[in-house]
């Protein structure tokens, strides 16, 4: 009976091996990624276009092209070296009007690309354009907009009718003088009609700040090799 039971426990035992879940063999040398990293939604980017961004040029879907000048550290770490490529488009793009309609351009950054090629989707948006001439980012979205031209356009209807009150009295007395004033400011509504506001224009160079909208996880290894090779 002694010799049954041994028996019996040394099946059981096999049998329990066998329907045990195996197990994946480590390669030698192999171990568990601890490199990934994660930038957090918020985090801000500053860089500078490498071409020029225009409304009366540009397009809807045109490519931009900048580059990040200023190392951006998380914990210690940096995720993202200066010199990182930053690739984006145009959303959408409204030159100025006429009289009035101020120009904008809506800009989204979708890819940051370490110089070994090593390529991240990022979700980023315009923050502040300190760089931009007369111009503000006016909304959450990252749209620029160029400041208003309302003080231009008075002026320009404004000059003609002064100098036409000058000149109608002048030559006709008081009712010259309002004859004048309706001729020149006329004049200079016609000037106004057919000027436009200001455009916003970017040159290469300008200086841009972009702020992440989600969380972007990148692989920390391949970030060090790239700053390594920059330190070389």
């Amino acid at each position: 009976m002694r010799t049954l039971g041994i028996l019996i426990l040394l099946c059981s035992l096999a049998t329990a091996q066998e329907n045990a879940p195996s197990k994946p063999a480590l390669v030698p040398g192999s171990h568990p990624s601890t490199t990934d990293l994660v930038i957090p939604a918020g985090t801000k980017v500053p860089i500078a276009l490498k071409n020029t961004i225009s409304t009366k040029s540009n397009h809807e879907g045109d490519p931009i092209y900048a580059q990040s000048t200023f190392p951006v550290v998380i914990n210690e770490k940096i995720v993202i070296p200066a010199g990182t490529y930053v690739q984006g488009k145009i959303i959408s793009v409204k030159p100025a009007g006429r009289i009035k309609g101020r120009a904008e351009v809506l800009i989204h950054f979708t890819t940051l690309i370490y110089p070994s090629g090593y390529t991240v989707l990022l979700p980023g948006s315009l923050d502040n354009a300190p760089g931009v001439d007369k111009s503000k980012v006016k909304d959450k979205e990252g749209t620029i907009q160029a400041d208003s031209n309302k003080g231009k356009t008075i002026g320009t209807i404004a000059q003609p009718a002064a100098e036409g009150t000058i000149i109608g009295a002048a030559t006709r007395g008081g009712e010259g003088a309002l004859i004048g004033a309706g001729i020149g400011g006329a004049i200079g509504t016609a000037i106004a009609a057919f000027s436009h506001g200001n455009e916003v224009k970017m040159s290469p160079g300008t200086t841009l700040e972009v702020v992440l909208q989600r969380d972007v996880a990148v692989d920390g290894s391949r970030i060090k090799a790239v700053a390594n090779t920059e330190r070389e």
